[in-house]
């Protein structure tokens, strides 16, 4: 089988790395090559310190691209799970790594502000930090993903369901 790679974008505690792992775990369960990358993950294990300014994202997302790259060309299925907050380097993603399909993992505001995983939007309300995507952050909607997922009225499982029949339905999956 060619690889591919399931692009999850959103802002956080939109629910991508929930879906990731539901997906990943369905994904195995039908007997692919699997592999998550978490823009968190990566970040810590890689640059800890790598500030957020417009550069520094760019440049994440450009590393995990190319591991995505990587992998998709060797077979495997990427699911990364990561903010990718503007347009131009989603789009990017998409032309250098070819079988690609984007999800965007949608949930109201006043959906992540409640779920908060991080504490991320306790902390931009108390003014504590700024420039949080999707708060007072720029986060670039997409325009036209394969599939929109809203987190806050469809289970994980519902929404790895849709995932899956997409890929099927775009002929990476069989």
């Amino acid at each position: 089988m060619e690889g591919f790679t399931i692009w999850l974008t959103g802002p956080s505690g939109a629910g991508k790395t929930t879906l990731a792992v539901k997906l990943a775990k369905k994904l195995r369960e039908m007997g692919y090559k699997v592999e998550i990358l978490d823009g968190d993950t990566i970040r810590k294990t890689l640059y800890p310190n790598l500030g957020f300014s417009k550069e520094a994202r760019e440049m994440h997302n450009r590393i995990v691209i190319y591991m995505a790259k990587l992998l998709t060309r060797n077979g495997v299925i990427a699911i990364v799970s990561l903010i990718s907050p503007y347009k131009r380097i989603r789009e990017y993603a998409r032309k250098e790594i070819g079988r690609f399909m984007e999800v965007y993992v949608y949930a109201p505001l006043e959906v992540r502000i409640k779920r908060d995983p991080k504490g991320l939007y306790a902390k931009a309300i108390r003014g504590e930090i700024r420039g949080l995507t999707g708060y007072d952050g720029v986060y670039e909607e997409p325009e036209n993903p394969e599939v929109k997922v809203d987190s806050s009225r469809m289970t994980p499982d519902e929404e790895a369901e849709l995932v899956i029949r997409k890929a099927k339905e775009l002929g990476y999956l069989p």
